[in-house]
């Protein structure tokens, strides 16, 4: 049987003969495409994974049972049944829901977040209100998050440590280019808060409302005070019987004109 020279084999052949030739020129590609990496315009990686959001609520005060029962859930209900909808994941940890939605392979990625939005604008009314506004996150690549840190004291307390969290850590991790978001689990607010004591404010013969109305008026923003400018504008209506009687003849009006047409 005759061996016949074939491309493959010349190749081969070739290589080995001018292996120094094929290291140096193996050497000055690995040189080349190092250097060329900080100029990159295009993701070499391209985007494999299906279109994903991300809704963050902030949730004061609450534990991981509160902010299942009182926000997570809620919210999963509402954003149930969205048009392309895959899977739907949730993590409730202290102060903080996350709520991931996977959508169908090809689903536009800006129509997903439009759907999403409209639902959360209708849910946002029924959730607590000591709790934030839901915020979507920006979108993010298929590697999502690229780094996560961690941290741990024996000096400075957990409140101390979220506050060193959010107000340093997090504040410059922001201004780096690139970065979208920074997540903080598990933290702690540092909040000012009044305890009374119900013998001593008996003895005084001061009232909580008197309490509330003082501390809530002690945060003064601007040239109105908290208890008075908390709302703005109407807060309702009564029916009074002027009113139910001019109802009643527009409704009567109404009915006649439909009738004459």
């Amino acid at each position: 049987m005759r061996d016949g020279r074939t491309l493959m084999r010349w190749i081969v052949q070739a290589s080995l003969r001018f292996r120094f030739l094929v290291a140096a020129g193996a050497v000055l590609l690995i040189a080349v495409g190092t250097l060329q990496i900080p100029n990159m315009r295009v993701d070499p990686f391209p985007e494999f994974a299906p279109t994903r959001v991300a809704i963050q609520t902030a949730c004061l005060g609450l534990s991981t049972a509160d902010v299942e029962a009182l926000v997570t859930v809620p919210l999963e209900q509402a954003l149930n049944g969205v048009k392309g909808l895959q899977d739907m994941r949730s993590k409730s940890v202290p102060q903080l829901s996350s709520i991931e939605l996977i959508f169908n392979q090809g689903t536009d990625e800006w129509e997903a977040r439009q759907l999403v939005q409209e639902r959360l604008a209708t849910v946002q009314t029924l959730l607590p209100t000591w709790a934030a506004p839901p915020v979507m996150l920006p979108p993010v690549s298929a590697t999502s998050r690229v780094m996560q840190i961690g941290m741990s004291s024996k000096d400075h307390s957990l409140i101390a440590m979220s506050m060193m969290a959010y107000w340093t850590i997090r504040a410059r991790l922001l201004r780096v280019p690139g970065v979208a978001n920074v997540a903080i689990w598990g933290e702690r607010l540092q909040n000012l808060t009044v305890q009374v004591d119900p013998k001593r404010m008996q003895s005084h013969e001061v009232t909580l409302g008197a309490v509330m109305e003082a501390t809530s008026d002690s945060v003064d923003h601007g040239l109105l005070k908290f208890t008075t400018a908390s709302v703005i504008g109407t807060g309702g209506a009564i029916d009074t019987p002027k009113m139910a009687r001019r109802s009643r003849s527009a409704m009567s009006r109404r009915s006649k004109k439909i009738t004459s047409l």
